[in-house]
């Protein structure tokens, strides 16, 4: 009897027929040593944070209480998770098919970025098991933060409604996959209305930071900053993680499934760049309706053109050169610095044009720092430990 037919679907599925021995075995890489490294300090950090409370594991004060948990790890990740609902919109909504190979990729990258975000937050909040509180027994109907919260929650849910057919066909349930597959236009189209209303009012929350925030990055119009923001660093995580997943993960793609990457990823980028130049006209609207252009000359008015000419505009030139000459290695660079450029946006506008008035300036602590690595690499070691075991760069074609 093989070793499979003695432990079954678990050392089948789950351990890739090796066995406990042999599955650790596999795990002893360079790359596994460096996660486990991370994990064997973050983890006592961050358990350490919440035995010890905020004042003794962070740097944030009742003037900055905002950090990178903030900033990298809610903003920014439910930022590079629109990939998820702009994808799925183009595919179920729009008919356009032949990006359908890069959903299931898109849908997990977005649900385990909603996921992680939460993560982040729970970190920030000074008393996270009393998040349930508002969101359940007292609502605070006129707050913005109820309703991103609420929105957040419904779009995770939706997230994991939709990864659910790749998971159904992991554990062979058919009937299961099959009512799954069933209410895709349903959750589709829930997500594109949940992922409008939370990523704007996320963008909405500083409008009430009016002579707070730098009136460079303050603007009336930051709701849609926000949004259209989203939707490009949506775009541009796609093209990200579908070349990083196919390079990684190739064996995982079905030879009976063939489909060209390099296509789809002019195609993306194309979109990207009509996107981030409609977006880079908008921050100029903000610039001129602000009017503060003496601001400009400041070392803020630096970073603020740094910033809009650096991480908007220029890639959203090299965008639209490298669609139309085929470049597709410029396209995929370039998406990895507008990826950048979204992180540092949701940076300035949370931390570091938020106390641009407050002296000291806010640093971060060794321990938010090393929680904030901690929280991406297990967001990493999450999506490779599932596209390794279920149908993500692929469909079963049992069920097809």
């Amino acid at each position: 009897m093989t070793e499979i037919a003695q432990t079954g679907w678990f050392n089948q599925k789950v351990l890739f027929g090796l066995g406990w021995r042999g599955y650790l075995r596999s795990l002893m890489t360079p790359w596994d040593a460096v996660f486990a490294l991370i994990l064997a300090i973050g983890i006592p950090v961050i358990v350490y944070r919440f035995a010890f409370g905020l004042a003794t594991a962070t740097n944030l004060t009742q003037a900055t209480p905002w950090g990178i948990w903030i900033g990298i790890d809610m903003l920014s990740g439910i930022a590079l998770a629109a990939g998820g609902f702009t994808i799925a919109a183009a595919v179920y909504l729009l008919g356009l098919e032949e990006y359908h190979p890069v959903v299931r990729p898109a849908v997990l990258t977005g649900f385990l970025g909603y996921l992680f975000a939460v993560f982040g937050l729970l970190a920030d909040l000074g008393s996270p098991w009393r998040l349930w509180v508002p969101m359940v027994y007292s609502w605070g109907t006129r707050s913005i933060m109820f309703e991103v919260a609420w929105c957040v929650a419904l779009y995770s849910a939706v997230l994991f409604l939709e990864f659910t057919p790749a998971l159904f066909e992991w554990l062979g349930w058919r009937k299961f996959r099959a009512w799954a597959l069933r209410l895709t236009t349903v959750l589709t189209v829930a997500g594109v209305l949940l992922s409008t209303l939370h990523q704007s009012s996320l963008g909405a929350l500083f409008l009430m930071a009016e002579g707070k925030l730098h009136p460079l990055w303050y603007s009336p119009f930051i709701p849609l900053f926000f949004f259209v923001s989203a939707v490009t660093a949506g775009l541009s995580m796609v093209i990200v993680e579908s070349s990083l997943s196919h390079r990684l993960f190739g064996s995982q793609a079905s030879p009976e499934q063939p489909f060209d990457l390099d296509r789809l990823t002019v195609g993306l980028s194309r979109a990207a760049a009509v996107v981030l130049f409609a977006y880079f006209f908008l921050r100029l609207q903000g610039l001129l309706d602000s009017g503060r252009f003496d601001l400009l000359a400041t070392a803020y008015g630096v970073w603020f053109l740094f910033e809009i000419a650096g991480f908007i505009l220029v890639p959203s030139l090299l965008f639209a050169y490298g669609a139309r000459n085929g470049r597709v290695r410029l396209l995929r660079a370039t998406a990895a610095w507008t990826v950048l450029g979204v992180v540092i946006n949701r940076l300035n506008v949370s931390v570091i044009a938020m106390s641009w008035r407050i002296t000291p300036h806010y640093v971060p602590s060794g321990m938010e720092i090393v929680t904030t690595v901690t929280i991406i690499t297990t967001g990493v070691l999450a999506f490779r430990w599932i596209v390794n075991r279920m149908p993500i760069l692929h469909e079963e074609s049992t069920h097809a």
